[in-house]
């Protein structure tokens, strides 16, 4: 049975930092399944999923520990089986004039919910026409099958009001898991 990690991994960035961490997962029978990666502040920074023989954990966690003398520190966590049941999927998307509290009270609003965030992106640019700053934010969210949506698009509306932003929900899916 294979075991399901998840690796965080954070260095300065240079040339070869992935194909390094591609080579060890593969010399250890992993999958590279799934990862989130990014250059921020000329920090490479990822997440990412593997699937890799149980019998192969060990050996695969001594390797990646020796990835430390290129610069790359990881981190290995082991997911329960469970934790990758199916999820209803909402895209939320904002933008408005950037000021601090944002990300706040979007976050609180949700948590209120009972929704995770599962990808969260966020950046600011110069409005075209007055020169002042925007905040745009993009996330996927995972949200429990009971949530009624049209209960949390009113919640969002009445935040959007107080933060002076534009929000969208949009759900992606709604599978519900089996029940064996």
């Amino acid at each position: 049975m294979p075991s399901t990690l998840i690796l965080t991994i954070m260095g300065p960035d240079r040339p070869g930092l992935v194909e390094a961490l591609a080579r060890a997962l593969a010399g250890h029978g992993a999958n590279w399944m799934e990862s989130r990666m990014a250059c921020l502040g000329n920090q490479f920074t990822g997440i990412l999923m593997v699937s890799v023989p149980f019998e192969n954990v060990v050996a695969l966690e001594h390797d990646l520990g020796d990835l430390r003398a290129k610069g790359l520190r990881v981190s290995v966590d082991t997911v329960a089986a469970a934790a990758i049941a199916p999820k209803r999927t909402i895209r939320l998307e904002l933008t408005g004039q950037d000021r601090p509290g944002i990300v706040q009270e979007v976050a609180e609003t949700l948590v209120g919910s009972g929704i995770s965030i599962e990808e969260l992106d966020t950046r600011c640019e110069s409005a075209p026409w007055s020169g002042e700053m925007l905040f745009h934010a993009r996330a996927l969210l995972s949200a429990p099958h009971e949530l009624d949506v049209d209960e949390l698009i009113g919640r969002f509306e009445s935040i959007a009001n107080e933060l002076m932003v534009e929000i969208t929900l949009h759900e992606l899916t709604s599978a519900r898991p089996s029940g064996r």
